[in-house]
């Protein structure tokens, strides 16, 4: 509740010294009038005031109260993020963190929006703040494309063209807008997804699996096709006898359909789509009496904070998620410099991070590798 009130204040000093209502050179409310106005502990407001002056928004005088910055419109711009995953998905959070942490972000501002709580509404949230940023004329938009409902590429698609008819320009974060391997105009920033598929199975493959299956949750973003691409083609490389591909689309959680693909498929391994998926599967499977590693081993995709802290540590690619925020800056910066650039596909390399869930590969293999 602390985080969302201080996110409400930020955005809310934000917006007003933009607009000019607290004009370069004005002083600010002081945090007592602050902590009235916005019903919020004195320590919720002290931390947005040390977010807009670490952003170069206002400067604080000792004895006299906090000031605009004479700079705090000239050269400066305001960002909306419109994340409909924010405060629900790890890796987003660490993204805005590395947005805030860039260098060439000092003197710019971060709007965050609001988020959602139940997946039916993302979308009818994302398009009204949509319509909130074009009316408050942002310079640019960072934009994570809806997932996991059945009309989200309409959605998708009709938030991109308000901006496109509002000249404001959109970089897209982790995803894309297109279904795989279709590719749309928009820069994107993220992680390779194919090559983090790829090497996910080629390590199951050196650990000695023979029946890899890869698992993911039905309208997954094109990320995970690109993933499952990558999973696909690492079966493939295996010479004159390449493995079975074992695609799984469905509910991890679901002890029933699990069982079917058990049955039905006999998996030595999975590769899970994400962190997320693959902690449901484990569940699933430790409930139905599988040993894991000793019966079916584990990779995931995120290396999300508790994926260390489940029944057996989950070996997954690391994705370098305050890397990918502060790319995404310089990208925006630099589209908004020269906005007659081809678009881009900015993709960092992830990291194996080797934990419990997977049989060891044999002893030759370095068990540390990179993209």
């Amino acid at each position: 509740m602390a985080t969302h009130k201080y996110r409400q204040i930020l955005e809310k000093l934000q917006n007003e010294i933009s607009s000019g209502r607290y004009k370069p050179g004005k002083r600010l409310p002081s945090e007592a009038e602050l902590v009235r106005r916005f019903g919020a502990s004195r320590m919720t407001v002290f931390r947005a005031m040390h977010e807009l002056q670490s952003l170069g928004l206002v400067t604080r005088r000792v004895g006299s109260g906090t000031y605009v910055s004479s700079n705090s419109h000239k050269g400066s711009h305001v960002f909306g993020l419109l994340i409909p995953e924010l405060g629900q998905t790890e890796i987003f959070e660490a993204i805005c963190k590395g947005m805030m942490e860039a260098q060439e972000a000092m003197h710019h501002s971060l709007l965050w929006g609001n988020t959602v709580s139940q997946e039916q509404e993302k979308e009818q949230a994302a398009e009204q703040l949509c319509e909130q940023y074009i009316s408050q004329k942002v310079s640019g938009v960072f934009f994570a494309p809806v997932e996991f409902s059945v009309n989200r590429f309409q959605s998708n698609h009709k938030i991109v063209a308000a901006f496109d008819r509002a000249g404001i320009p959109v970089v897209l974060l982790d995803r894309d807008l297109e279904p795989y391997p279709q590719r749309s105009k928009y820069d994107l920033v993220g992680i390779d997804n194919r090559r983090t598929g790829f090497l996910a199975t080629e390590y199951l493959i050196k650990a000695g699996a023979n029946r890899i299956a890869f698992f993911a949750r039905p309208n997954s973003a094109p990320t995970v096709d690109a993933r499952m691409a990558g999973y696909r083609e690492a079966l493939l490389s295996q010479g004159e006898r390449p493995r079975r591909d074992l695609v799984s689309i469905g509910d991890a959680s679901d002890t029933k359909f699990i069982k079917s693909v058990l049955k039905k498929d006999r998996p030595d391994a999975f590769v899970c789509a994400n962190d997320l998926t693959a902690g449901n599967l484990m569940h699933t499977l430790i409930s139905l009496g599988q040993r894991i590693p000793e019966d079916i081993s584990i990779v995931g995709i995120d290396d999300v904070k508790y994926a260390r802290l489940l029944p057996v540590p989950l070996t997954t690619l690391h994705q370098p998620c305050r890397d990918i925020g502060r790319m995404a800056i310089a990208v925006m910066l630099d589209r908004i410099a020269n906005p007659d650039l081809p678009p881009r596909d900015v993709l960092l390399r992830c990291e194996l991070v080797i934990r419990k869930s997977c049989s060891a590969p044999a002893p030759n293999r370095n068990g540390h590798k990179r993209l």
